[in-house]
């Protein structure tokens, strides 16, 4: 076998193989023969066809199959022969598949780009700092008891923060639209749910009136047939009710499973934040670490890696959206979309590579039990979150990515000027 690389320009190659014809005429003969002893043909015993009979029946079918395993086999040999380590799959054009002259064929692809790390001494990250204060806890707890609201029927005017039920029907000069009708429809006033003037022409309604809400679509509204257009709501309130919250009390934490009453309750929605907290911490530096990552190391980056992380972005979107029951839309899917996107995922999957590599890290089993006891932790029933984890080898697999991430971004840490920057809980995790 002979092979030669050609660089036809950064990052891609041609690589022609030869394989001379004794090596596919020999796979051939072999296969014919062990058919013979098998194949029935017409005027001849079962297994005792001449070969050249056989031959001239299942000859060029044989040659076919051997040379397309030859071509697969090869090519493997080839790379490894001229230590190479293709970004993508190669594509091969054939170029000579006549009988007697052996096989020639090209393989085109792109390498991986080789480069050193830049250093991460001049990296500054902003370490956020913050602790968990009583009214963190106070806002938190009012937060749980708005999740808990029930709804109790009022006399008088409804006021933001009330729940109205209504009936409406929309028209556009005059005639009813698509979409522009409900019955029975609550809304509370002040949620910003409706459109611009919408809410606003409902303020102080009272249960059993009646109401004409002049209204127009924004230029922007997504039903483009809408947008920018004035309509008319005729609305008639069903039912007006105002919020009431639980009282923050032992009977309420024995309602969330919490058994110690509200001192209990207030140190359990503590640590929950804490875990919260930690969480936004590690996403807030890593975001910043891998953003200084990829500003010093500009690198080449093999298209065929773009393309298909760009489909499979794509892909992963178009399943989204089918969950939620959504169309495709305009391109929704397309690719092309998401090619920004996936060259900053392709440039940092490579440079957190080279990092790995360099520094020989590895996730050893105690780093990807650790990590995987952490992702459990809130659950009401760790165990089965770990045993599931640990059932599926590709589950682990990431775990193990994560982990080996997390080793780079302490690496980097380790290096960088960190400074710390106080931040509140509201704003760290609302933000993360």
């Amino acid at each position: 076998m002979q092979v030669s690389v050609q660089s036809t320009g950064t990052l891609e190659r041609r690589m022609t193989v030869a394989v001379p014809e004794e090596r596919i005429s020999s796979e051939v003969r072999q296969r014919l023969d062990s058919m013979r002893r098998r194949v029935r043909i017409d005027g001849f015993r079962p297994g005792k066809a001449p070969l050249p009979v056989v031959q001239r029946r299942y000859g060029k079918q044989v040659r076919e199959e051997v040379i397309g395993e030859v071509m697969q086999s090869t090519l493997y040999e080839a790379l490894e022969q001229e230590k190479l380590n293709p970004a993508g799959m190669p594509t091969i054009d054939p170029e000579s598949l006549e009988r007697q002259n052996g096989l020639e064929y090209t393989a085109v692809f792109e390498v991986y780009p080789e480069f050193e790390l830049a250093s991460c001494s001049t990296f500054r990250i902003e370490k956020p700092v913050c602790e968990i204060s009583e009214e963190d806890i106070d806002a938190t707890l009012e937060s749980i008891r708005k999740q808990r609201t029930r709804w109790e029927e009022k006399q008088g005017a409804a006021a933001d923060g009330d729940q109205i039920t209504i009936s409406f029907v929309g028209t556009i000069d005059g005639e009813p639209f698509a979409g522009g009708q409900a019955d029975n429809f609550q809304l509370v006033l002040g949620s910003g749910r409706m459109i611009d003037g919408f809410e606003e022409g409902l303020k102080e309604v009272e249960a059993g009136e009646e109401r004409v809400v002049e209204v127009t679509f924004p230029q922007e509204y997504h039903a483009t047939e809408l947008a920018g257009k004035e309509a008319s709501f005729s609305v008639k309130v069903e039912r007006v009710e105002a919020p009431v919250l639980p009282e923050l009390d032992d009977e309420f934490a024995g309602h969330l499973g919490v058994s110690g009453g509200v001192a209990a309750l207030r140190k359990e929605v503590k640590a929950n934040m804490q875990r919260e907290l930690d969480q936004a911490l590690r996403s807030r530096i890593k975001q910043q670490v891998m953003d200084k990552l990829l500003e010093a190391n500009e690198i080449e980056l093999p298209k065929s890696l773009v393309e298909q992380e760009a489909r499979s972005l794509a892909a992963q979107m178009q399943q989204r959206m089918a969950q939620q029951g959504i169309g495709a839309g305009d391109g929704a899917a397309d690719p092309s979309l998401f090619t920004e996107q996936a060259q900053r995922r392709v440039a940092l999957g490579l440079i957190v590579a080279q990092a790995i590599k360099a520094n020989g890290f590895e996730a050893g089993a105690d780093d990807v039990r650790t990590a995987v006891e952490e992702i459990a932790q809130p659950y009401e029933k760790p165990q089965e979150v770990i045993d599931w984890h640990y059932s599926d080898k590709k589950r682990l697999a990431d775990i193990e990515a994560l982990v080996l991430e997390n080793k780079v971004v302490d690496w980097v840490l380790d290096q960088a000027e960190v400074v710390d920057k106080p931040v509140s809980f509201t704003e760290l995790t609302a933000k993360s």
